[in-house]
């Protein structure tokens, strides 16, 4: 094992100077991330106060100013702000001279690629998006969990190398994704991670009602076995009574939600129409059995009672 000291990355020089405008819950993390590859956090804008309260916990001692002030004392500015707000902020920017020619622009939005930075890029700003896919607590939590992390990685050709080296720095791991296919893949990571948090938060509410004592105990091992047999054997990891074609139970199912949280009817529904087609497509589902099993969601779906058998 070598005995050489590492050294402090605080005792580099800094390379960059950077900003941050929006200090929500990926903006702070990002610069802190960055800081400790030996970049150096100059100025954060944020406009309520719980932004407020996160810039001056996660950078403390970096002022808080105006995004024209961020734009003014940064070499690199991060734009973490919601994805709704992310055209108009860039637009604005441009339009008031805010952009400098050089200066290295980095939206955080999964939705949007490198061209809505187009305005920012005409002014002479280089352009890049990087997008962390993880959930974001707005705690130095946040930063170790970068360690590993894929970002959604998009920007110029002769930027590509620059974007990805950020993302190396901030301890991710960079992945291109073309400008074209940035909506479908953020549908996908929306579709994994929001409705996850969804549907847990659900089941723990079901089963709190059913008299567990501690539901979340009974879920994580479960929750994790499932997870990471899913991503091991994707479609063959199915499991339960809607890939067994048990049509009697999932009635039972259905009519026990329908009576003590209806409001969970309709997730419960789709998600098992989704999970039989997806059982029958991959021959898991018999399709003797798969009839019995889409009445019985059929009547779910026209609120009717389930068969209960």
């Amino acid at each position: 094992m070598s005995t050489v000291q590492q050294p402090d990355p605080r005792d580099r020089p800094a390379r960059l100077t950077v900003g941050v405008v929006g200090a929500g819950r990926v903006g702070p993390a990002l610069a802190a991330s960055l800081q400790l590859a030996g970049h150096r956090p100059v100025a954060v804008s944020g406009v309520s106060d719980a932004s407020r309260r996160r810039a001056a916990t996660m950078l403390p001692d970096v002022p808080l100013v105006t995004p024209a002030e961020v734009m003014a004392r940064a070499d690199l500015v991060l734009l973490t702000v919601p994805d709704d707000a992310l055209p108009g902020l860039v637009e604005g920017l441009a339009e008031t001279g805010a952009v400098r020619p050089g200066q290295l622009l980095v939206h955080t939005s999964g939705r949007y690629g490198a061209r809505v930075l187009d305005p920012a890029l005409r002014a002479g700003a280089l352009p890049l998006a990087l997008h962390p896919a993880m959930t974001f607590t707005g705690t130095a939590v946040d930063v170790q969990r970068l360690a590993g992390c894929s970002f959604g990685v998009t920007a110029p050709d002769e930027l590509r190398l620059a974007a990805e080296a950020l993302v190396i720095e901030m301890g991710g791991e960079p992945e291109w994704i073309a400008e074209e296919n940035r909506p479908l893949y953020h549908a996908a990571l929306a579709l994994g991670a929001n409705h996850l948090v969804t549907l847990v938060a659900q089941s723990l509410e079901l089963l709190r009602a059913a008299g567990v004592e501690a539901p979340d105990r009974m879920l994580g091992p479960l929750l994790g076995a499932a997870l990471d047999n899913a991503l091991r054997s994707g479609d063959a990891a199915l499991t339960g009574p809607v890939a067994r074609g048990d049509a009697g139970t999932v009635a039972v199912h259905v009519s026990e939600l329908r009576r003590h949280a209806p409001q969970t009817v309709d997730g419960y529904l789709a998600m098992a129409r989704a999970t039989a087609d997806r059982a029958l497509a991959s021959g898991l589902l018999k399709p003797e059995l798969a009839e019995d099993l889409l009445g019985v969601l059929a009547k779910g779906t026209d609120g009717a009672e389930g068969d209960v058998r």
